[in-house]
Protein backbone atom coordinates (compact mmCIF):
# COMPACT_ATOMS: atom_id res chain seq x y z
CA UNK A 1 0.00 0.00 0.00
CA UNK A 2 2.75 2.46 0.91
CA UNK A 3 4.57 2.13 -2.41
CA UNK A 4 1.32 2.50 -4.31
CA UNK A 5 0.29 5.53 -2.29
CA UNK A 6 3.62 7.28 -2.74
CA UNK A 7 3.47 6.64 -6.48
CA UNK A 8 -0.05 7.98 -6.62
CA UNK A 9 0.86 11.03 -4.59
CA UNK A 10 3.80 11.78 -6.85
CA UNK A 11 1.41 11.67 -9.79
CA UNK A 12 -0.81 14.14 -7.99
CA UNK A 13 2.08 16.51 -7.40
CA UNK A 14 3.32 16.43 -10.97
CA UNK A 15 -0.15 17.02 -12.37
CA UNK A 16 -1.20 19.36 -9.58
CA UNK A 17 1.75 21.64 -10.21
CA UNK A 18 -0.01 22.77 -13.36
CA UNK A 19 -3.25 23.78 -11.67
CA UNK A 20 -4.44 26.02 -8.91
CA UNK A 21 -8.16 25.70 -8.52
CA UNK A 22 -9.26 27.91 -5.72
CA UNK A 23 -5.97 29.78 -5.73
CA UNK A 24 -5.17 33.17 -7.18
CA UNK A 25 -4.81 31.81 -10.70
CA UNK A 26 -7.51 29.23 -10.55
CA UNK A 27 -9.22 26.82 -12.59
CA UNK A 28 -12.92 26.92 -6.83
CA UNK A 29 -14.07 28.00 -6.21
CA UNK A 30 -14.14 26.24 -7.92
CA UNK A 31 -15.84 19.22 -6.59
CA UNK A 32 -18.52 11.27 -3.69
CA UNK A 33 -16.46 9.17 -2.22
CA UNK A 34 -15.76 5.70 -0.46
CA UNK A 35 -12.78 4.70 1.65
CA UNK A 36 -11.06 2.84 4.42
CA UNK A 37 -10.52 4.11 7.93
CA UNK A 38 -7.33 3.31 9.79
CA UNK A 39 -5.97 4.02 13.22
CA UNK A 40 -3.10 6.49 13.40
CA UNK A 41 -0.63 3.63 13.88
CA UNK A 42 -1.77 2.10 10.58
CA UNK A 43 -1.54 5.24 8.49
CA UNK A 44 1.20 5.59 5.92
CA UNK A 45 3.43 8.42 7.01
CA UNK A 46 2.61 8.38 10.72
CA UNK A 47 5.96 8.66 12.45
CA UNK A 48 6.15 6.66 15.68
CA UNK A 49 9.39 8.29 16.83
CA UNK A 50 8.06 11.85 16.63
CA UNK A 51 7.86 13.47 20.03
CA UNK A 52 4.26 13.97 21.12
CA UNK A 53 3.07 17.53 20.81
CA UNK A 54 1.56 19.18 23.87
CA UNK A 55 -1.39 21.47 24.35
CA UNK A 56 0.99 24.39 24.77
CA UNK A 57 2.35 24.00 21.23
CA UNK A 58 0.47 25.78 18.44
CA UNK A 59 -1.61 23.66 16.12
CA UNK A 60 0.02 23.83 12.72
CA UNK A 61 -2.52 24.93 10.08
CA UNK A 62 -1.50 25.15 6.42
CA UNK A 63 -3.48 26.83 3.61
CA UNK A 64 -2.60 27.97 0.07
CA UNK A 65 -4.38 31.32 -0.34
CA UNK A 66 -2.69 34.35 1.21
CA UNK A 67 -5.80 36.47 0.57
CA UNK A 68 -7.69 34.45 3.18
CA UNK A 69 -5.05 34.43 5.90
CA UNK A 70 -5.98 37.66 7.69
CA UNK A 71 -9.64 36.74 8.12
CA UNK A 72 -8.89 33.19 9.14
CA UNK A 73 -6.24 34.37 11.59
CA UNK A 74 -8.85 36.54 13.26
CA UNK A 75 -11.14 33.53 13.60
CA UNK A 76 -8.23 31.48 15.00
CA UNK A 77 -7.36 34.21 17.49
CA UNK A 78 -10.91 34.04 18.82
CA UNK A 79 -10.53 30.26 19.09
CA UNK A 80 -7.32 30.66 21.08
CA UNK A 81 -8.91 33.19 23.41
CA UNK A 82 -11.75 30.77 24.16
CA UNK A 83 -9.83 27.49 24.36
CA UNK A 84 -6.25 28.45 25.15
CA UNK A 85 -5.09 26.41 22.13
CA UNK A 86 -2.67 28.41 20.01
CA UNK A 87 -2.89 28.19 16.22
CA UNK A 88 -0.19 28.96 13.68
CA UNK A 89 -1.40 29.52 10.11
CA UNK A 90 1.16 29.03 7.36
CA UNK A 91 0.54 29.89 3.71
CA UNK A 92 2.15 27.80 0.97
CA UNK A 93 1.84 28.35 -2.74
CA UNK A 94 -0.27 25.74 -4.54
CA UNK A 95 2.63 23.58 -5.72
CA UNK A 96 4.48 23.66 -2.40
CA UNK A 97 1.27 22.88 -0.52
CA UNK A 98 0.70 19.56 -2.24
CA UNK A 99 4.40 18.72 -2.16
CA UNK A 100 4.29 19.20 1.62
CA UNK A 101 1.28 16.91 2.00
CA UNK A 102 2.79 14.29 -0.31
CA UNK A 103 5.99 14.27 1.73
CA UNK A 104 4.01 13.90 4.94
CA UNK A 105 1.90 11.12 3.50
CA UNK A 106 5.03 9.18 2.60
CA UNK A 107 6.71 9.46 5.98
CA UNK A 108 7.53 13.07 6.85
CA UNK A 109 5.91 15.77 8.92
CA UNK A 110 2.27 16.54 8.22
CA UNK A 111 0.33 19.66 9.28
CA UNK A 112 -2.22 19.11 12.02
CA UNK A 113 -5.02 20.85 10.11
CA UNK A 114 -5.19 21.77 6.45
CA UNK A 115 -7.46 22.34 3.48
CA UNK A 116 -8.65 19.46 1.32
CA UNK A 117 -9.62 19.89 -2.34
CA UNK A 118 -11.91 17.86 -4.60
CA UNK A 119 -8.95 17.04 -6.90
CA UNK A 120 -7.24 15.02 -4.20
CA UNK A 121 -9.84 14.15 -1.56
CA UNK A 122 -10.73 10.65 -2.69
CA UNK A 123 -7.13 9.48 -2.72
CA UNK A 124 -6.38 10.97 0.71
CA UNK A 125 -9.56 9.55 2.25
CA UNK A 126 -9.15 6.07 0.78
CA UNK A 127 -5.53 5.80 1.93
CA UNK A 128 -6.19 6.80 5.53
CA UNK A 129 -4.37 10.15 5.48
CA UNK A 130 -7.29 12.14 6.88
CA UNK A 131 -8.68 11.89 10.40
CA UNK A 132 -12.05 10.10 10.41
CA UNK A 133 -14.59 12.46 11.98
CA UNK A 134 -17.71 10.33 12.45
CA UNK A 135 -17.53 9.94 16.24
CA UNK A 136 -16.60 13.57 16.77
CA UNK A 137 -19.53 14.74 14.64
CA UNK A 138 -21.91 12.34 16.41
CA UNK A 139 -21.02 13.87 19.78
CA UNK A 140 -20.94 17.52 18.64
CA UNK A 141 -23.61 20.09 19.40
CA UNK A 142 -22.15 22.48 16.79
CA UNK A 143 -21.70 20.28 13.72
CA UNK A 144 -24.69 18.76 11.94
CA UNK A 145 -23.73 17.76 8.41
CA UNK A 146 -27.20 18.45 7.04
CA UNK A 147 -26.56 22.15 7.71
CA UNK A 148 -23.94 22.34 4.94
CA UNK A 149 -24.36 22.45 1.20
CA UNK A 150 -24.87 18.78 0.25
CA UNK A 151 -22.69 19.20 -2.85
CA UNK A 152 -19.71 20.10 -0.66
CA UNK A 153 -20.42 17.49 2.03
CA UNK A 154 -20.44 14.87 -0.74
CA UNK A 155 -16.87 15.73 -1.69
CA UNK A 156 -15.49 14.78 1.70
CA UNK A 157 -17.59 11.70 2.42
CA UNK A 158 -16.02 8.31 1.70
CA UNK A 159 -17.64 4.91 2.23
CA UNK A 160 -20.28 6.57 4.40
CA UNK A 161 -17.78 8.35 6.67
CA UNK A 162 -16.84 12.02 6.98
CA UNK A 163 -13.24 13.19 6.62
CA UNK A 164 -13.53 16.97 6.46
CA UNK A 165 -15.84 19.75 7.59
CA UNK A 166 -17.09 21.85 4.65
CA UNK A 167 -15.36 25.22 4.69
CA UNK A 168 -16.83 27.13 1.78
CA UNK A 169 -18.23 26.95 -1.69
CA UNK A 170 -17.58 28.96 -4.80
CA UNK A 171 -19.40 29.95 -7.94
CA UNK A 172 -18.22 31.71 -11.09
CA UNK A 173 -19.21 35.16 -12.35
CA UNK A 174 -18.24 37.58 -15.12
CA UNK A 175 -15.99 40.51 -14.23
CA UNK A 176 -16.06 43.49 -16.57
CA UNK A 177 -14.32 46.84 -16.89
CA UNK A 178 -16.95 49.58 -16.67
CA UNK A 179 -14.56 52.22 -17.97
CA UNK A 180 -13.84 50.25 -21.14
CA UNK A 181 -17.53 49.54 -21.71
CA UNK A 182 -18.36 53.22 -21.27
CA UNK A 183 -15.65 54.28 -23.71
CA UNK A 184 -16.98 51.82 -26.30
CA UNK A 185 -20.59 52.92 -25.75
CA UNK A 186 -21.64 49.42 -24.73
CA UNK A 187 -24.19 48.43 -22.12
CA UNK A 188 -22.85 46.48 -19.16
CA UNK A 189 -23.35 42.69 -19.05
CA UNK A 190 -26.54 41.56 -17.33
CA UNK A 191 -28.84 38.54 -16.94
CA UNK A 192 -30.08 38.90 -20.54
CA UNK A 193 -26.67 38.14 -22.02
CA UNK A 194 -26.11 34.97 -24.03
CA UNK A 195 -22.70 33.62 -25.00
CA UNK A 196 -23.19 35.30 -28.37
CA UNK A 197 -23.58 38.64 -26.58
CA UNK A 198 -20.33 38.07 -24.73
CA UNK A 199 -18.50 37.20 -27.96
CA UNK A 200 -19.86 40.22 -29.83
CA UNK A 201 -18.97 42.62 -27.02
CA UNK A 202 -15.52 41.08 -26.64
CA UNK A 203 -14.78 41.60 -30.32
CA UNK A 204 -15.92 45.23 -30.16
CA UNK A 205 -13.76 45.84 -27.10
CA UNK A 206 -10.63 44.42 -28.75
CA UNK A 207 -8.33 47.03 -30.27
CA UNK A 208 -6.32 46.18 -33.36
CA UNK A 209 -3.16 47.76 -31.96
CA UNK A 210 -3.08 45.17 -29.16
CA UNK A 211 -3.49 47.70 -26.38
CA UNK A 212 -6.80 46.23 -25.20
CA UNK A 213 -8.58 42.89 -25.51
CA UNK A 214 -12.20 41.99 -24.95
CA UNK A 215 -11.64 38.75 -23.07
CA UNK A 216 -8.94 36.62 -21.50
CA UNK A 217 -8.63 32.92 -20.60
CA UNK A 218 -6.19 30.02 -20.89
CA UNK A 219 -6.41 26.23 -20.54
CA UNK A 220 -5.60 26.35 -16.82
CA UNK A 221 -8.80 28.36 -16.30
CA UNK A 222 -11.05 25.33 -16.45
CA UNK A 223 -13.45 25.74 -13.51
CA UNK A 224 -13.62 29.48 -14.02
CA UNK A 225 -14.01 29.59 -17.80
CA UNK A 226 -14.58 26.85 -20.33
CA UNK A 227 -16.16 24.26 -18.00
CA UNK A 228 -19.04 26.70 -17.49
CA UNK A 229 -19.45 27.16 -21.24
CA UNK A 230 -19.43 23.39 -21.81
CA UNK A 231 -22.16 22.64 -19.27
CA UNK A 232 -24.23 25.66 -20.30
CA UNK A 233 -24.23 24.41 -23.90
CA UNK A 234 -25.28 20.89 -22.90
CA UNK A 235 -21.89 19.15 -22.83
CA UNK A 236 -19.94 17.62 -19.98
CA UNK A 237 -16.35 17.01 -18.86
CA UNK A 238 -16.86 13.77 -16.90
CA UNK A 239 -19.93 11.52 -16.92
CA UNK A 240 -22.17 11.56 -13.84
CA UNK A 241 -20.80 8.17 -12.77
CA UNK A 242 -17.21 9.51 -13.01
CA UNK A 243 -16.15 6.87 -15.55
CA UNK A 244 -16.09 8.55 -18.97
CA UNK A 245 -14.68 11.66 -20.60
CA UNK A 246 -17.07 14.09 -22.22
CA UNK A 247 -14.50 15.92 -24.35
CA UNK A 248 -15.76 14.15 -27.49
CA UNK A 249 -19.46 14.78 -26.77
CA UNK A 250 -21.04 16.82 -29.62
CA UNK A 251 -22.24 19.55 -27.27
CA UNK A 252 -18.85 19.74 -25.60
CA UNK A 253 -17.25 20.12 -29.03
CA UNK A 254 -19.71 22.90 -29.84
CA UNK A 255 -18.70 24.72 -26.68
CA UNK A 256 -15.00 24.22 -27.33
CA UNK A 257 -15.39 25.56 -30.87
CA UNK A 258 -16.88 28.67 -29.25
CA UNK A 259 -13.89 28.84 -26.94
CA UNK A 260 -11.54 28.67 -29.91
CA UNK A 261 -13.40 31.45 -31.71
CA UNK A 262 -13.26 33.67 -28.63
CA UNK A 263 -9.54 33.03 -28.17
CA UNK A 264 -8.84 33.77 -31.83
CA UNK A 265 -10.90 36.95 -32.17
CA UNK A 266 -10.86 38.67 -28.77
CA UNK A 267 -8.06 37.39 -26.52
CA UNK A 268 -4.37 38.19 -26.09
CA UNK A 269 -1.71 35.82 -27.38
CA UNK A 270 -2.13 32.47 -25.56
CA UNK A 271 1.45 32.54 -24.30
CA UNK A 272 0.88 35.96 -22.77
CA UNK A 273 -2.33 34.80 -21.09
CA UNK A 274 -0.62 31.73 -19.69
CA UNK A 275 2.51 33.47 -18.44
CA UNK A 276 0.80 36.57 -17.06
CA UNK A 277 -2.44 35.19 -15.64
CA UNK A 278 -5.93 36.40 -16.42
CA UNK A 279 -6.44 38.08 -13.04
CA UNK A 280 -3.22 40.07 -13.43
CA UNK A 281 -4.19 41.19 -16.93
CA UNK A 282 -7.56 42.36 -15.63
CA UNK A 283 -5.97 44.17 -12.71
CA UNK A 284 -3.55 45.86 -15.13
CA UNK A 285 -6.28 47.20 -17.41
CA UNK A 286 -5.33 45.04 -20.40
CA UNK A 287 -8.64 43.20 -20.84
CA UNK A 288 -12.30 44.15 -20.61
CA UNK A 289 -13.75 40.88 -19.28
CA UNK A 290 -12.72 37.72 -17.48
CA UNK A 291 -14.60 34.98 -15.63
CA UNK A 292 -13.45 34.38 -12.08
CA UNK A 293 -14.43 32.46 -8.98
CA UNK A 294 -15.76 34.01 -5.81
CA UNK A 295 -12.47 33.12 -4.11
CA UNK A 296 -10.83 36.02 -5.97
CA UNK A 297 -12.96 38.77 -4.44
CA UNK A 298 -10.78 39.30 -1.37
CA UNK A 299 -7.76 39.75 -3.64
CA UNK A 300 -9.55 42.12 -6.01
CA UNK A 301 -10.61 44.23 -3.04
CA UNK A 302 -6.93 44.93 -2.46
CA UNK A 303 -6.39 46.23 -6.00
CA UNK A 304 -7.08 49.92 -6.53
CA UNK A 305 -7.56 49.59 -10.29
CA UNK A 306 -10.20 46.90 -9.87
CA UNK A 307 -12.03 48.89 -7.22
CA UNK A 308 -12.16 51.98 -9.42
CA UNK A 309 -13.01 50.42 -12.77
CA UNK A 310 -14.58 46.98 -12.45
CA UNK A 311 -17.71 45.17 -11.33
CA UNK A 312 -19.44 41.77 -11.50
CA UNK A 313 -22.28 40.29 -13.58
CA UNK A 314 -23.95 36.91 -13.72
CA UNK A 315 -22.63 34.49 -16.35
CA UNK A 316 -24.22 34.43 -19.83
CA UNK A 317 -26.50 31.59 -20.83
CA UNK A 318 -26.84 29.48 -23.95
CA UNK A 319 -29.80 30.48 -26.15
CA UNK A 320 -30.26 26.90 -27.43
CA UNK A 321 -30.41 25.12 -24.06
CA UNK A 322 -31.76 28.10 -22.15
CA UNK A 323 -29.30 27.17 -19.42
CA UNK A 324 -26.74 29.08 -17.41
CA UNK A 325 -24.20 26.85 -15.63
CA UNK A 326 -21.76 27.73 -12.86
CA UNK A 327 -19.15 25.23 -11.76
CA UNK A 328 -19.23 24.86 -7.99
CA UNK A 329 -16.43 23.64 -5.80
CA UNK A 330 -15.67 23.88 -2.11
CA UNK A 331 -12.85 23.23 0.32
CA UNK A 332 -12.96 21.13 3.45
CA UNK A 333 -11.16 21.55 6.77
CA UNK A 334 -9.32 18.28 7.43
CA UNK A 335 -6.90 16.95 10.05
CA UNK A 336 -4.04 14.50 9.70
CA UNK A 337 -4.94 11.00 10.91
CA UNK A 338 -1.49 10.68 12.48
CA UNK A 339 -1.65 13.91 14.49
CA UNK A 340 -0.58 13.64 18.11
CA UNK A 341 -3.49 15.91 19.09
CA UNK A 342 -6.64 14.65 17.37
CA UNK A 343 -8.98 16.09 20.00
CA UNK A 344 -7.46 19.57 19.72
CA UNK A 345 -7.61 19.34 15.94
CA UNK A 346 -11.27 18.44 16.15
CA UNK A 347 -11.95 21.42 18.42
CA UNK A 348 -10.49 23.68 15.73
CA UNK A 349 -12.41 21.97 12.92
CA UNK A 350 -15.58 22.26 15.00
CA UNK A 351 -14.84 25.95 15.52
CA UNK A 352 -14.28 26.60 11.81
CA UNK A 353 -17.47 24.74 10.94
CA UNK A 354 -19.77 26.27 13.53
CA UNK A 355 -22.55 28.52 12.30
CA UNK A 356 -21.11 31.53 14.12
CA UNK A 357 -17.67 31.17 12.55
CA UNK A 358 -19.09 30.39 9.13
CA UNK A 359 -21.07 33.62 9.42
CA UNK A 360 -17.96 35.46 10.53
CA UNK A 361 -15.97 34.04 7.60
CA UNK A 362 -18.64 35.43 5.27
CA UNK A 363 -18.88 38.81 7.01
CA UNK A 364 -15.10 39.23 6.91
CA UNK A 365 -15.19 38.67 3.15
CA UNK A 366 -12.92 35.62 3.35
CA UNK A 367 -15.20 33.65 1.04
CA UNK A 368 -18.74 32.32 0.78
CA UNK A 369 -19.45 29.78 3.51
CA UNK A 370 -20.59 26.19 3.11
CA UNK A 371 -23.07 26.50 5.98
CA UNK A 372 -26.43 26.96 4.30
CA UNK A 373 -28.09 30.40 4.32
CA UNK A 374 -25.02 32.30 5.51
CA UNK A 375 -23.52 33.57 2.25
CA UNK A 376 -25.75 36.62 2.00
CA UNK A 377 -23.41 37.97 4.66
CA UNK A 378 -20.55 37.55 2.18
CA UNK A 379 -22.47 39.41 -0.52
CA UNK A 380 -22.79 42.33 1.90
CA UNK A 381 -19.15 42.28 3.04
CA UNK A 382 -18.36 45.20 0.67
CA UNK A 383 -20.13 47.92 -1.28
CA UNK A 384 -17.24 48.26 -3.74
CA UNK A 385 -18.39 45.38 -5.96
CA UNK A 386 -21.87 44.07 -6.68
CA UNK A 387 -21.43 40.47 -5.52
CA UNK A 388 -25.03 39.29 -5.76
CA UNK A 389 -24.42 37.53 -9.12
CA UNK A 390 -22.30 34.92 -7.34
CA UNK A 391 -25.25 34.05 -5.11
CA UNK A 392 -27.79 34.30 -7.96
CA UNK A 393 -26.00 31.38 -9.63
CA UNK A 394 -27.34 29.13 -6.85
CA UNK A 395 -31.00 29.96 -7.53
CA UNK A 396 -33.29 28.01 -9.87
CA UNK A 397 -33.46 30.73 -12.49
CA UNK A 398 -32.49 34.31 -13.29
CA UNK A 399 -34.29 36.20 -16.01
CA UNK A 400 -35.06 33.92 -18.94
CA UNK A 401 -32.41 31.32 -18.07
CA UNK A 402 -32.49 28.25 -15.90
CA UNK A 403 -29.51 28.20 -13.56
CA UNK A 404 -27.56 25.02 -12.94
CA UNK A 405 -24.98 24.66 -10.19
CA UNK A 406 -22.57 21.95 -11.38
CA UNK A 407 -20.19 20.22 -8.99
CA UNK A 408 -16.66 20.50 -10.34
CA UNK A 409 -16.02 17.35 -12.43
CA UNK A 410 -13.85 14.81 -10.66
CA UNK A 411 -12.72 11.19 -10.57
CA UNK A 412 -10.54 9.23 -8.14
CA UNK A 413 -7.36 10.95 -9.38
CA UNK A 414 -8.57 14.03 -11.22
CA UNK A 415 -5.19 15.71 -11.27
CA UNK A 416 -3.82 13.29 -13.88
CA UNK A 417 -6.32 14.05 -16.62
CA UNK A 418 -7.08 17.64 -15.65
CA UNK A 419 -3.37 18.48 -15.72
CA UNK A 420 -2.97 16.67 -19.04
CA UNK A 421 -5.92 18.61 -20.45
CA UNK A 422 -4.15 21.89 -19.78
CA UNK A 423 -1.09 20.69 -21.67
CA UNK A 424 -3.01 19.21 -24.61
CA UNK A 425 -5.38 22.16 -25.00
CA UNK A 426 -2.53 24.66 -25.10
CA UNK A 427 -1.94 23.68 -28.73
CA UNK A 428 -5.59 24.34 -29.57
CA UNK A 429 -5.45 27.72 -27.85
CA UNK A 430 -2.53 28.58 -30.12
CA UNK A 431 -4.32 27.19 -33.20
CA UNK A 432 -8.10 27.07 -32.67
CA UNK A 433 -8.55 25.31 -36.02
CA UNK A 434 -7.43 22.07 -34.34
CA UNK A 435 -9.66 22.49 -31.27
CA UNK A 436 -12.20 19.82 -32.23
CA UNK A 437 -9.66 17.15 -33.13
CA UNK A 438 -7.59 17.96 -30.05
CA UNK A 439 -10.64 17.42 -27.83
CA UNK A 440 -11.54 14.15 -29.54
CA UNK A 441 -7.99 12.85 -29.18
CA UNK A 442 -7.82 13.91 -25.58
CA UNK A 443 -11.10 12.12 -24.76
CA UNK A 444 -9.41 8.83 -25.70
CA UNK A 445 -6.41 9.61 -23.51
CA UNK A 446 -8.57 10.73 -20.62
CA UNK A 447 -10.68 7.57 -20.74
CA UNK A 448 -7.49 5.56 -20.42
CA UNK A 449 -6.36 7.70 -17.46
CA UNK A 450 -9.68 7.05 -15.73
CA UNK A 451 -9.46 3.32 -16.44
CA UNK A 452 -5.97 3.24 -14.89
CA UNK A 453 -6.93 5.05 -11.69
CA UNK A 454 -7.59 2.02 -9.52
CA UNK A 455 -5.05 -0.35 -11.03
Amino acid sequence: MKKKLVALMMTVIMAGSMMACGSSNSGSAGSSANGASQTSSDVTGASSDTAAATGSDPLNVVIWDSNQKAGLQQICDEFTAKTGIAVNIEVKDWDSYWTLLEAGASGGDMPDVFWMHSNNAQMYMKNGILLKLDDYIKNSTEIKMENYMPEITELYTYDGSYYAIPKDYDTIALWYNKTMFDAAGLSYPDATWTWDDLYNAAVKLTKKDGSQYGFCMNPSNDQDTYYNMVYSMGGYIVSDDHTKSGYDDPNTLKAMDYVGKLVKDACPDPTTMSETGTDVMMESGNVAMIMQGSWMVSGFLQNDYMKKNCDVAILPYDKTTGKRASICNGLGWAAYSGTKRPDDCWKLLEWFGSKDMQLEQAKLGVTMSAYQNTSDQWVNCTDVFHLQPYLDETTASTGDAQNELVLRPYTYNSTVWSGAAQTKLAAAWADPSIMEQTCKDFATEMNQDIANENK
